[in-house]
């Protein structure tokens, strides 16, 4: 019997290559998450030792956490693609659901914020997973309605009524941080579904002025913002958190203090085995230790950028670019943070800081980024000859025939 979709491939000059999963980008991870494993065992054996009598105890949870992850992302890069182009309605559902479950007496609060829930003796914190919910929804929606991308009523308000829910259900909670990153998820996937920029522009400066208002409104949120600007006014309030990771910083010079060797793990620096362990890698493995952690995040970007243009339907390559820049937007920001170029915010760095939940989503992103690798789309090179007997497609003159 005569296979007749590889010759209609052959003749059309494309071809699809099925293939093992991207190693390059599992080895970098790999290597990301034993120097996390490392470096939450020298920051979180202080903090360990004096609320838990016990210093490995941060220790083991994120090699527990690690385990629970890698197995997360190993279903992940075998799920059938129909599978995960199909759940992207239940997935933005369940996470509703559980932002809702945060708001209530199930919700656990910490610090004034209601963003945890109790689940099996563990903690999770539904923010992490609504982020891929997101990106599963917007790339259904941006890859399969584009001929909608420049209308309003239909191209823009379902999009950013489902981004605009997720938001509001954070800050009740509140985490304003959060909300922003979601904002910049929906911005950058609409920039590059073909949105008509007139929209984007109109919706990121309404996005502006409700971030503006909301600082100008909390007296707690414009502390935090003059800290920034000027963390060592009030070095031991607002800007203690901000000055301690400076310090950190300076002290590991280029080769660092050694490997726990470093002192602001000592109960000086605030959330060392969480948001602010670049610190601790700062001062521990110095400028040389930092330079290696942001060469494997960037081979890990290169890869996803391969991933991300080696597919051949609009909506893989928008879900793989939204999967990517949920990686991407944590560890800018989380650099940003302890560089004192963004006012502090609880921004985890993907892969490295201590925390289950941000581990498991950091590691599912892995995973599917993995599963689109195993297919790459090419298209062979068509001889002058052949071009003048090729029959281009009729271009449409109007709206409806282009739907």
């Amino acid at each position: 019997m005569i296979n007749t979709n590889k010759i209609s491939k052959k003749k059309s000059g494309q071809h699809t290559e099925f293939h093992g999963i991207d190693w390059w980008l599992l080895a970098c991870v790999l290597i990301v998450l034993s120097l996390g494993l490392l470096m939450v065992l020298s920051a979180g054996s202080v903090v360990g030792e004096r609320d838990f009598h016990d210093k490995y105890y941060f220790f083991k949870k994120q090699f527990a956490f690690v385990i629970l992850g890698f197995t997360a992302m190993i279903i992940c890069i075998y799920l059938p693609r129909k599978f995960i182009n199909s759940i992207h309605y239940v997935a933005v559902s369940v996470t509703i659901f559980l932002l809702l479950l945060t708001l209530t007496p199930l919700g656990i609060n910490v610090n004034g914020a209601s963003r945890w829930l109790p689940f099996f003796g563990f903690s999770i914190q539904p923010m992490e997973f609504a982020r891929i919910a997101l990106v599963l929804y917007l790339s259904y929606f941006l890859g399969t309605h584009q001929h909608l991308g420049r209308t309003f009523s239909k191209g823009i308000i379902p999009p950013f009524a489902i981004t605009g829910i997720l938001c509001l259900l954070l800050l009740l909670q509140p985490d304003f941080g959060a909300a922003i990153i979601l904002l910049a998820i929906l911005f950058f996937l609409c920039l590059a579904g073909r949105t008509r920029f007139i929209y984007l522009a109109l919706s990121f400066s309404m996005m502006i002025t409700l971030a503006v208002s909301l600082v100008m409104n909390s007296p707690y949120r414009m502390r935090r913002l003059l800290a920034f600007i000027d963390p060592f006014k009030d070095a031991q309030g607002t800007g203690y958190q901000l000055v301690q990771s400076f310090y950190a910083l300076a002290e590991g010079s280029f080769l660092g203090v050694g490997m726990g060797n470093g002192r602001q793990k000592l109960l000086y620096l605030p959330e060392a085995h969480n948001d602010f362990i670049v610190s601790v890698i700062g001062e521990e493995l110095g400028l040389l230790g930092i330079t290696i952690m942001m060469s494997l995040f960037m081979i890990i970007f290169a890869r996803c950028y391969r991933i991300i243009i080696g597919q051949k339907e609009l909506r893989d390559k928008l879900t793989s670019f939204g999967l990517s820049l949920i990686i991407a937007l944590g560890a800018t920001l989380n650099l940003a943070v302890i560089m004192g170029m963004v006012p502090p915010k609880g921004v985890a760095m993907p892969l490295l800081s201590y925390g289950g939940s941000s581990m498991i989503a950091s590691l599912i992103c892995i995973g599917l980024l993995l599963n689109y690798s195993r297919t790459v789309s090419f298209e062979s090179k068509t001889s002058p000859k052949k071009m003048q007997n090729t029959v281009l497609p009729k271009t449409p003159k109007t709206y409806e025939e282009y739907a």
